[in-house]
């Protein structure tokens, strides 16, 4: 579910390659994974509904008046009704091949599709369809693949990469493993508004914390490795992309509050300001020891969780609180050990953690450096992934499915639903 978008390398050094000479142009011959391509034609035009689709593997959700919307990674988007939390009803499936993340203003989502930027028209849930695209904006990627045995070459000029296939590979000698960037795939709170009948034309839905898409007033933000591309959306349906700006290196995630962008790099976090939202500038940078880091923001403090067993490197657990009440000039406030932690969220003083196998975390923030005293509730049984708290009801996403719990009384917190993944 949470591959990272890392250089592909292959080694064939630790594996058996047969060199040959066939009429002077020599051959390699391995056991290898070879890539499984999708056509350009065909990719652009895959975007369907359908029907009984099962959760899978889940990735990133989003929240949006009464519907979650939750990734199924690089296959496309499920659809939930959500008025009664207690009860989510599911809609329709939309196929997309390549979507790791999603944002929604008004009723326009904006998802990614492998190397291309998706718009579609999400008003009525039951029709679902693309008004849009931009061709070619994003990186190519290829989807992560078992480091048993070495890849093969990828063409990018013969589409996207589906998926991998094992198999003997044979290649020319003289073709370049990786002639072109590939990357491995990855993959503000507000009131429920418990009336709606569809997804309204106005405001932005809520992302969580490993979010790599945002949008401020009528600009659209998609941050990849080491670029924030920033998208003129005054037409919603036609974005047109207006600045390239380098945040530096290995950026994670996008936490937008006010006039400012918080992005989660591998080792710090980085804070540009976005009152001009189409020329964002740094205003600083914030160090910390390398790891992957999703950041979230209240007036204040700015939290941040590092973990191990990714590919971002490093070998801290921790949560590290910081001071930004002077943007200018972050400074620790403190740091807590946790056994593997992820997404997080926070609503008032209530702070959620999804600590890996640790499983959910509920603390009482009111004082950070009393926090490790002040665990309200913990949920062990889930390997969680990222949480929205949208009010008073907690969505969380994590390796087993959606969980939703009632927090409006923070001494008796009840799961109120789960959506499994299939078996």
């Amino acid at each position: 579910m949470k591959a990272k978008i890392i250089p592909i390398i292959s080694v064939l050094t630790l594996f058996s390659v047969f060199f040959y000479s066939c009429e002077d142009v020599t051959y390699r011959e391995y056991k290898g994974y070879a890539p499984v391509y999708l056509s350009y034609d065909d990719l652009r035009t895959a975007v369907t509904s359908e029907q009984n689709v099962d959760l899978v593997n889940p990735g990133k959700i989003y929240f949006k008046d009464n519907y979650i919307f939750i990734v199924e990674e690089l296959e496309g988007i499920h659809v939930f009704d959500n008025t009664d939390p207690a009860s989510p009803v599911k809609k329709t499936f939309v196929k997309l091949p390549g979507v790791v993340d999603i944002t929604i203003s008004g009723f326009i989502m904006y998802a990614d599709s492998y190397v291309d930027l998706v718009v579609l028209d999400v008003q009525d849930i039951d029709n679902i369809h693309e008004v849009g695209r931009v061709n070619d904006i994003l990186p190519y990627t290829v989807p992560p693949y078992e480091t048993d045995f070495p890849t093969a070459y990828v063409d990018k000029e013969k589409g996207v990469v589906l998926s991998w296939e094992l198999r003997t590979i044979r290649e020319k000698v003289d073709h370049n493993p990786n002639p072109y960037p590939v990357y491995y795939m990855y993959g503000g709170f507000a009131a429920m508004d418990l009336n709606s009948s569809g997804v309204s034309g106005s405001g932005v839905g809520i992302g969580g914390s490993m979010a790599r898409f945002g949008i401020k007033d009528k600009v659209l933000y998609v941050v990849d490795q080491s670029t924030l591309k920033v998208f003129d959306i005054s037409n919603k349906t036609a974005p047109v992309k207006v600045n390239d700006v380098n945040p530096g290196w290995n950026v994670e995630t996008m936490f937008i509050k006010g006039d400012e962008m918080f992005l989660g790099t591998t080792t710090g976090m980085a804070i540009f300001n976005i009152a001009n939202p189409t020329s964002p500038f740094n205003i600083t940078f914030f160090t910390h020891a390398r790891s992957c880091d999703p950041v979230i923001v209240d007036d204040t403090l700015a939290y941040i969780t590092l973990r191990t067993g990714t590919n971002c490197g490093g070998n801290l657990n921790i949560l590290d609180i910081v001071n930004i009440k002077d943007i200018t000039k972050p400074t620790a406030v403190v740091s807590y050990f946790m056994t593997n932690p992820h997404g997080l969220g926070k609503d008032g003083d209530l702070l959620f953690i999804c600590d890996g196998s640790a499983g959910l975390k509920v603390y009482d923030a009111s004082d950070p450096m009393l926090l490790s005293g002040h665990l309200i509730y913990t949920y062990p049984g889930i390997k969680a992934y990222d949480v929205i708290p949208v009010g008073d009801v907690l969505v969380l996403i994590g390796d087993d499915g959606l969980y939703q719990y009632n927090y409006s009384d923070v001494k008796n917190i009840s799961l109120l639903s789960t959506i499994s993944v299939a078996n």
